[in-house]
């Protein structure tokens, strides 16, 4: 589960990450009384206004500006809040901001004094434990920095059996070029920002930048943060951040199913059961020269009704040229997903597109029979390789 920055700093500052001092706003007129709060709190005559959207670069995007006076914070409120924001990460359609974080800037003076650095802690899958990966390289894109300055990535890798270790903290300190009081501070930060990661149950902390001031204080001054859904249980205020309207519609949808269902931009629609097999068809549909529209995963206790919901919510979006129902019945049985695609060309009326079928095990032949005499006009398959052929051919 996704949170904003906003939410994501309250969870670093419980844990003893130093955050920049911010209030939360939806209204424009409420932009002033935001700023006078911060300034009597931190004596700053500077702000960030911050647009709060599930994506990165919004900086690029005009999503964040530094205010020298309160008219200037008022103003980029205004601006912000309602705008469609468009970044590297939302697609060319943007996303609606409904609020802003304004918090007070960190840029004061001293600047030549200022660093912005790298920070993130995230499982290393390989290895089954978690690692550090920082940079000097702070404010960058990651993936920039990897391109083309890797030797300025460095990793720390954590036994998560004894937790983080004081010498790696300095480790840390030490390879971002730290000194004296603000190698101290780094050493605090990243002790708090992994114990946060870990007690969180977080997939994935980023903070780009990690800030130093001119008077060499640490600051997490933007904050990426990814809750594990299956740990929510135990986390329920953090379960309470999650906002919807920041959520692809369709995975909504599929979520009160219990469908497993991921939207991509390709042009072939995907219903299979088990991840395994719904990985291997979106390979083959690659293969033959189509693009996955989605995965979806209907599970081992899917029956009419979901699958009937999977095909809706696939036909919902435009870009789908054609529909790959691919089922190997072992506890999902053919003949329910058959009745359900059955029910969903009822329900749904005219369906433009063409839907290839693969049934093969548990009630295989009912499953078919159910298809062929339903008068669908569908393209059966019987191995991959004709699934994939036939996908050559329609698409």
């Amino acid at each position: 589960m996704n949170i904003h920055e906003y939410q994501a700093k309250s969870i670093l500052k419980q844990f003893g990450v130093a955050v920049p001092e911010g209030v939360v706003i939806e209204n424009p007129e409420k932009a002033l009384e935001a700023a006078k709060a911060i300034q009597e709190k931190t004596g700053v005559d500077t702000w960030a206004v911050k647009a709060q959207i599930h994506a990165g670069g919004r900086g690029k995007g005009g999503g964040v500006k530094i205010a020298k006076s309160f008219e200037d914070v008022k103003k980029y409120a205004s601006d912000i809040i309602g705008m469609q924001l468009i970044t590297h990460q939302t697609g060319p359609e943007g996303k609606k901001v409904n609020k802003v974080l304004i918090e007070q800037s960190i840029y004061y003076p001293g600047e030549s004094k200022i660093q912005e650095f790298y920070m993130s802690v995230l499982l290393n899958r390989g290895t089954g434990r978690s690692i550090i990966m920082y940079s000097t390289e702070g404010g960058m894109d990651i993936e920039t920095v990897a391109e083309k300055t890797p030797h300025l990535i460095f990793k720390e890798e954590i036994d998560p059996r004894v937790g983080i270790q004081a010498y790696q903290a300095r480790k840390v300190a030490f390879n971002l070029g730290l000194s004296g009081k603000a190698f101290k501070e780094m050493v605090k930060f990243v002790i708090a920002l992994y114990t946060a990661y870990e007690k969180s149950d977080a997939s994935l902390f980023e903070i780009n930048p990690v800030f130093k001031t001119s008077d060499d204080r640490i600051f997490a001054a933007d904050a990426k943060v990814n809750i594990d859904d299956n740990a929510l249980y135990r986390h329920a205020d953090y379960e309470a951040m999650r906002d919807i309207s920041e959520e692809d519609p369709a995975e909504l949808e599929a979520g009160k199913y219990n469908l497993n269902f991921i939207k991509l931009d390709g042009n072939v629609g995907c219903m299979v059961n088990g991840a395994g097999l719904a990985m291997a068809t979106m390979d083959i549909i690659k293969l033959a020269g189509g693009d996955p529209a989605n995965f979806l995963d209907v599970g081992g206790s899917a029956n009419a009704q979901t699958v009937e919901a999977g095909f809706r919510i696939i036909l919902q979006d435009p870009n789908v040229k054609a529909i790959l129902i691919n089922i190997f019945g072992g506890i999902v049985r053919c003949d329910r997903v058959a009745q359900g695609v059955v029910d969903a060309y009822k329900t749904i009326g005219t369906i433009n597109v063409p839907v290839i079928v693969r049934l093969q095990g548990t009630n295989a032949e009912e499953g078919k029979k159910l298809i062929d005499e339903s008068g669908l006009k569908v393209y059966s398959a019987i191995t991959l390789q004709e699934a994939a052929d036939l996908v050559k051919k329609l698409v």
